[in-house]
């Protein structure tokens, strides 16, 4: 029989229940930080507004918002919807990979080494 020893091949986090769901929320060792870039002035994004601001240059708007998330859409009607989370602390590498899918030529995501 074999025992429970607590550690797995998967590595560590924290277990987070919402939604009605239980998940898992891996840390990121500090190596392994994302950020996101708009790649036409190296700037990195910092806050919900300079995102927002950033995605309205190139046809972006705000379509839905709740206490929780803020969702954009093409202005020109297309299906695409980017869901943000209203709290930028949230905003995860997820985010990040969907904002690039949908802005390729504007944004990209690169790793952040701190040396702390």
């Amino acid at each position: 029989m074999s025992g429970s020893s607590g550690s797995s091949a998967g590595g560590s986090g924290v277990w987070v229940f919402k939604n009605g769901v239980m998940q898992l929320q891996a840390e990121q060792p500090a190596a392994a930080r994302k950020a996101l870039v708009y790649v036409p002035t190296s700037e990195t994004m910092s806050s919900l507004e300079l995102l927002e601001r950033r995605l309205g240059a190139h046809g972006w708007e705000r379509y839905y918002e709740n206490r929780d998330i803020v969702q954009l859409h093409r202005r020109d009607g297309g299906i695409d919807l980017i869901s943000l989370p209203r709290d930028f602390t949230q905003f995860r590498s997820t985010h990040m990979f969907d904002v690039v899918l949908k802005n390729r030529q504007n944004f990209k995501v690169v790793d952040v080494h701190n040396s702390s």
